[in-house]
């Protein structure tokens, strides 16, 4: 899949979210990588990089106090892992979807022990 194709599927998965949600999404950008880095698997706490298929760089929206003049906070989606754990064009588009809304649910605060609860664990 080409890298333009994906963005168009982060982006649809990104519009797809309840209008509510996307007007409190606050001072985030959200970008495609093809491969995380060694620094982004250090700090998800992972060793093999086609197990990280996104990461939320930033201060959560609960956390935020004083948050003037500050740089956006990040959501990178990873185009190659979830490519290559899924086996079908069908597949990727959920599993953009669902990283998408795991990444979006730490911006709101929500973490991973939370999220495992839930189909976006």
């Amino acid at each position: 899949m080409s890298l333009r194709e994906f963005e168009r599927l982060v982006v649809k998965a990104l519009d797809s979210l309840p209008l509510p949600i996307r007007h409190r999404m606050d001072n985030l950008d959200v970008v495609v990588g093809e491969w995380p880095s060694l620094d982004d698997l250090e700090e998800a706490g992972l060793d093999d990089r086609h197990d990280l298929f996104g990461l939320y760089h930033g201060i959560p929206l609960t956390e935020r106090t004083h948050y003037d003049m500050a740089l956006p906070d990040k959501i990178t989606i990873f185009q190659r892992p979830i490519e290559a754990a899924c086996a079908t064009r069908a597949d990727v588009v959920k599993e953009v979807r669902v990283t998408v809304i795991h990444e979006v649910a730490h911006h709101f605060g929500l973490s991973d022990a939370e999220l495992d609860q839930t189909e976006y664990g």
